[in-house]
C-alpha cells in the first residue's frame, strides 16, 4: 500500500498539503513543477466560474468537487509561495482568520450592527481604513480590472452612488440610456471607429446603471439572456431539420420565421 492510498478513512488537509509538496518536488509530476503564480493564474478564475454553475444548477454533488478545484488553486499557490520563502499556507490562513475578525467588530467587540446593511458599511470603512484609502477615486482604482467588465461597472457605480453622485429614479437612467444611444448612431453614421468604441461603452455602462435600479446583476441577466437565445436558436433549428431543410441555404426571412414559431410556443 502507498502512503496515500485510501484505506477506509478520509483524506484531511494536512494530506493535501503533502499531495502538493510531493507533486512539486523532484520525485513528483514534471508539469506540476514547472508551474508559477502567473502560469496557472487563470486556473483560479476558471474553477471559480465552474463553481458558480455548480450553483446556479443547484448541483450539491458538483459543488463539493468545484470547492476542492478551487481550494487545490490556493494550495497550489501557497505550496509555490513556501518554495520562494515569499509566505506559506499557514500564513494565508492566519491573515484570512484576522481579518475576519477585524471586519466584524459587532461580532468579535463591541460595536453595534442591528442589521446587514449596517454591516456591508461597517465592512467597507474598515476596508478603506485597512488600505489607507483617503478619497473615493482612490477607492474606484482599487476595484480589479481583471473583473469582468459588467460587474466592475456595478461595483464602481455603487461606490459613486453611496455618495449621492447616481441619478435621481430610473426613469432619469432610462433616459440617458436613450441618450448614449442617439449618440452611438451619430457616431456610427460619422464612420468614427475611436468614438463608435466610446459610445458602445457609454450605452454599456448606462444599461448596468439601470440594472442597478433595478435591483438586477447585469451578469446574471445577460447570462440568462444568451442561454434563452441559444435555446430558441436550437428551437429553429430542431424546426429546421425536421422539415428537411438546411439552415445554412434558408435566408433571414425564412430564419426569422421559424423564431417566431419557437417564440409562440414558449
Amino acid at each position: 500500500m502507498t502512503r496515500f492510498e485510501k484505506n477506509g478513512e478520509t483524506y484531511t488537509f494536512e494530506d493535501l498539503l503533502e499531495i502538493m509538496s510531493l507533486l512539486r518536488s523532484e520525485e513528483g509530476c514534471p508539469w506540476d513543477r514547472e508551474q508559477d503564480h502567473v502560469s496557472i493564474k487563470n486556473a483560479v478564475i476558471e474553477e471559480a466560474y465552474e463553481l458558480v454553475e455548480a450553483i446556479n444548477k443547484n448541483d450539491l454533488t458538483n459543488l463539493k468537487e468545484e470547492l476542492g478545484d478551487l481550494l487545490l488553486q490556493v494550495v497550489f499557490h501557497s505550496q509555490i509561495g513556501k518554495e520562494a520563502a515569499t509566505f506559506t499556507i499557514e500564513e494565508v490562513v492566519d491573515g484570512i482568520v484576522e481579518k475576519l475578525i477585524r471586519r466584524h467588530p459587532h461580532v468579535f467587540d463591541t460595536i453595534l450592527a442591528p442589521d446587514s446593511e449596517t454591516v456591508l458599511d461597517q465592512w467597507d470603512k474598515i476596508k478603506l481604513d485597512e488600505k489607507s484609502i483617503t478619497t473615493i477615486t482612490e477607492d474606484l482604482r482599487q476595484v480589479p480590472k481583471a473583473l469582468p467588465a459588467l460587474i466592475k461597472a456595478t461595483k464602481v457605480q455603487k461606490k459613486v452612488g453611496k455618495i449621492g453622485f447616481d441619478f435621481p429614479d430610473i426613469y432619469s437612467a432610462l433616459d440617458k440610456l436613450t441618450e448614449e444611444a442617439q449618440e452611438l448612431m451619430e457616431a456610427y453614421e460619422n464612420r468614427d471607429m475611436k468614438a463608435i468604441e466610446e459610445e458602445l461603452g457609454d450605452l454599456l455602462f448606462s444599461v448596468v446603471n439601470i440594472s442597478r435600479f433595478l435591483g438586477l446583476n447585469p451578469e446574471n441577466a445577460l447570462t440568462n439572456a444568451l442561454e434563452k437565445f441559444i435555446n430558441r436558436f436550437e428551437g429553429i433549428e430542431n424546426l429546421a431539420i425536421s422539415s428537411g431543410q438546411d439552415m445554412s441555404q434558408m435566408d433571414l426571412a425564412q430564419m426569422d420565421a421559424l423564431w417566431r414559431e419557437v417564440k409562440k410556443d414558449e
